[in-house]
């Protein structure tokens, strides 16, 4: 792993990072703007990581900024939408639980010199929570479909997977420890 901190992956994680007030400060008057500019973020996500490991340009910095900017990313959202009363504040609090508890048992094994990786249905919660908020963003539906409840469907089933996969990395954490 890579000690030099200033590569193309970590400019990218800062400017996921950077996104978000613009993202938060434009949606309510503007969602279609808001969606784009989530998607944008989004896009960063994958690419970052991408890059990162293609290049071998992992560093230490962008192990701890990448999932601090995902998270900040979807409580970002989540309370946006909470505000903008596009969902219960319930689903807010359970993800966001989740995504505190997460965090801190990463923080907790990375000072212990352990690397915690993603288990599949973190990520899988990861990918339902951006398509619903995309979903519960956009205007009015296509070919029958409402948008907005489908959304609805979606970040109900990523909260049931942030208590699934926090349960789960719960259970590695204290195993790992």
């Amino acid at each position: 792993m890579r000690t030099a901190t200033v590569n193309i992956p970590t400019v990218l994680t800062v400017g996921r990072i950077a996104l978000i007030p613009v993202f938060v400060l434009f949606t309510p008057e503007k969602p279609l703007l808001g969606v784009a500019l989530f998607l944008v973020a989004a896009v960063t996500d994958f690419f970052d990581g991408y890059l990162a490991r293609r290049t071998g340009q992992v560093t230490k910095l962008g192990i701890i900024l990448d999932p601090i900017a995902d998270k900040l990313l979807v409580i970002a959202a989540l309370v946006l939408l909470v505000d903008m009363v596009r969902i219960s504040s319930w689903v807010a609090i359970v993800i966001i639980l989740r995504e505190f508890l997460v965090t801190t048992f990463r923080f907790v094994a990375l000072s212990k010199g352990i690397v915690m990786p993603a288990e599949q249905s973190g990520k899988t919660k990861t990918v339902l929570q951006m398509i619903a908020v995309v979903l519960l963003l956009l205007p009015g539906g296509f070919a029958g479909l409402d948008f907005y409840d489908a959304g609805l469907v979606t970040i109900y089933l990523a909260a049931i997977l942030a208590v699934v996969s926090g349960i789960k990395y719960t259970i590695s954490f204290w195993r790992q420890i």
